[in-house]
């Protein structure tokens, strides 16, 4: 039996969408980009949603909108992808990795300890689909409103850290009965090929900054912003006698196209009314499974505050190495079962060891680094295939203990 680790969910309703858009004469930014927005917002209860082409391109824009940059500091997990510290580095600003807590996600005290004068702003990262302690996070940036240097207009009116959650494997996940998108100042999702809901490539900004701000005027803002500064959409341009324009801002090119939303605007209602539940009931199965294996310690999945998406499920071994690990992958992988790894931390990586960043400093990244195995969880997945995924695991790892 071959098990594809994490294959697109692409049904009629897809394709009818997308040939929709293809068959409008009109296939870069216009109504479909517009609907995917409304349809975000309406599911998460964000105030105001903004598409663009990466939840990285999402993350450098809502940093940009805050005014970081060179000079400044951004808090972020040592376990996450390269692309939370690269939207950092990418407008100049400097990332502090900090370690994680045995669930994945950024540890509390790290966190605290490591803001300083130039701490702009956090960027927690909800790890395969489990929310971060958000609560707990704001908190830790009121406490530190003393130290809080703020140099420019939303600086001041923010007065603290900004929250921005990586939320690129969280979309459907809840944070005390709210959806993710409504919880931190600014949450980015990514829709990416691989994640719970895709537009092949592409993110979404949902912002929900408190009073003073005003979503709609940011919003305005940003939708500007990313479409090089431009006051009006190539589709506001293309309509009868609308072609002047201005450029009012030193904007970047991160806009979503039409026929890229168009898979999001088909998916996104499935997801909320059956694929999310799908998704819930494999991850349900996994945990039935492996709570009586002695060796193996279970995700996260639900407490009284959290629930989550169920993008990832990360399966780990007790007490095992690197090596051994790898071995256990190799042994499932020839028996036809995709299986991954999320994440080898960020220090591990070259560009990351080159800047200084050392693994030995976040110890708890590593451990769980070491130990995990990612396994294929997506609403295509049959009853018996699911059986010979856990069989298969289970005898690999038996056997490599």
């Amino acid at each position: 039996m071959k098990i594809p680790f994490s294959p697109p969910f692409i049904n009629n309703t897809v394709i009818q969408e997308v040939t929709d858009a293809l068959e409008s004469g009109w296939i870069t930014t216009g109504p479909k980009v517009k609907r995917l927005e409304s349809l975000v917002s309406e599911h998460t209860k964000a105030p105001n949603t903004l598409c663009v082409n990466s939840a990285t391109s999402g993350l450098m824009l809502a940093l940009k909108w805050f005014g970081v940059g060179s000079g400044d500091e951004v808090i972020i997990p040592a376990y996450t992808y390269s692309a939370t510290a690269l939207a950092v580095m990418h407008i100049g600003a400097t990332p502090i990795m900090v370690d994680v807590e045995s669930d994945f996600n950024i540890a509390l005290p790290a966190i605290e300890k490591a803001i300083t004068k130039n701490t702009k702003a956090i960027i927690p990262v909800d790890i395969a689909g489990w929310p971060c302690d958000y609560d707990e996070i704001l908190e830790i940036a009121n406490n530190k409103k003393a130290l809080f240097n703020a140099q420019n207009d939303n600086q001041r009116k923010l007065g603290r850290l900004l929250i921005i959650s990586d939320s690129a494997h969280s979309i459907g996940a809840t944070y005390n009965n709210q959806f993710l998108g409504s919880v931190t100042d600014i949450a980015v999702f990514s829709f990416h090929a691989v994640k719970n809901v895709t537009t092949a490539e592409g993110g979404a900004i949902c912002l929900n900054l408190p009073s003073p701000f005003n979503n709609d005027n940011e919003y305005n803002y940003l939708r500007c912003f990313s479409l090089n500064g431009q006051t009006k959409d190539a589709f506001t341009k293309s309509k009868a006698g609308g072609w002047r324009y201005d450029i009012i801002y030193p904007g970047l090119k991160i806009n979503m196209p039409d026929v890229l939303a168009a898979i999001g605007v088909a998916q996104l209602p499935d997801y909320f009314s059956s694929v999310l539940s799908k998704r819930r009931t494999i991850y349900e199965f996994y945990q039935s499974f492996f709570k009586d294996k002695p060796w193996a310690i279970l995700p996260p999945y639900k407490d009284n505050k959290k629930l989550s998406s169920c993008h990832l499920y990360a399966l780990r071994v007790h007490d095992i190495s690197e090596e051994k690990r790898d071995k256990i992958i190799d042994a499932i992988s020839k028996e036809g079962v995709a299986v991954n790894v999320h994440f080898q931390p960020l220090p591990l990586l070259t560009l990351f060891k080159e800047m200084g960043y050392n693994i030995n400093n976040y110890p708890v990244a590593y451990n769980n680094y070491k130990a995990e195995i990612s396994l294929p969880i997506y609403p295509q997945l049959n009853d018996n295939e699911l059986h010979y995924i856990v069989n298969t695991i289970a005898k690999a790892v038996e056997e490599n203990l």
